[in-house]
């Protein structure tokens, strides 16, 4: 098992194990209204059907007990599997990656490890949106199918083609 180390804000390095990331993002997942009973079966039948040292079929019988609120069994679950430990933590993980995508890519410890390009990328494609909806708005100023032509160079793919084509159209 990894060591976790901590800066001076209390962040968690790169690096740090599943088990105290399973500790950091347990908050977001209990609150997370995307993860329904449906979802959260889906999970417990993976941990359970793969890995069944991770999740017995009795365990599994448990956290799919509907009788039971969703959010309390999720919680039970979390703390379960945080309980047996690092391995259990990873299958988690890719247990949600697979079937819950959006959620796995919204988790705070997965969105710190994205870095400031990431964060760089999104705010390019603001500005990138403004500048459209700016030159947009007034067809009297002269340049500006060169300014939203120089604006797509340092976006992604996608949004470089829209605004080429918004430039090309509006000519």
């Amino acid at each position: 098992m990894g060591v976790s180390k901590q800066d001076s804000r209390g962040h968690f390095k790169m690096g740090e194990s599943f088990h105290e990331q399973l500790r950091i993002d347990s908050r977001f997942l209990k609150t997370d209204q995307r993860l329904d009973t449906e979802l959260v079966d889906k999970l417990i039948l993976q941990l359970n059907r793969i890995y069944p040292q991770i999740l017995t079929d009795k365990e599994a019988s448990k956290f799919r007990d509907l009788d039971v609120p969703t959010c309390v069994r999720l919680a039970e679950l979390l703390n379960h599997l945080q309980e047996k430990g690092e391995e259990a933590c990873r299958e988690f993980y890719r247990a949600l990656h697979l079937h819950v995508e959006d959620v796995y890519f919204s988790l705070p410890t997965r969105l710190r490890l994205r870095g400031p390009f990431f964060f760089l990328s999104c705010f390019s494609v603001a500005v990138g949106a403004a500048l459209l909806y700016y030159y947009g708005e007034s067809k009297q100023v002269s340049g500006s199918s060169s300014a939203l032509g120089l604006a797509a160079m340092g976006l992604s793919r996608k949004v470089r083609d829209v605004l080429i084509w918004y430039t090309e159209d509006g000519k």
